[in-house]
């Protein structure tokens, strides 16, 4: 079937196929490459878990409380 295919096409199947793969190759090249994430300065991690450790210890406080006002 693939040969009956190519010799209704003659040569064309080439210049169609050699088209194809340029196509590909210069879209492939011509995407941008994706930009890596801007690393965090290692203040701005203490920073954050400093904040993350505060909200955990009120939540541990407002459990706290709220488990005393409910009598068992």
């Amino acid at each position: 079937m693939l040969a009956e295919l190519m010799e209704r096409a003659g040569g064309r199947w080439c210049v169609v196929v050699a088209m194809g793969i340029g196509v590909a190759i210069a879209t492939g090249c011509a995407t941008e490459s994706p930009k890596p994430a801007p690393a965090m300065t290692p203040e701005q991690v203490k920073s954050n878990a400093d904040k993350s450790f505060e909200r955990l210890k009120q939540e541990e406080k407002n459990r706290a409380v709220g488990s005393e006002a409910a009598p068992y």
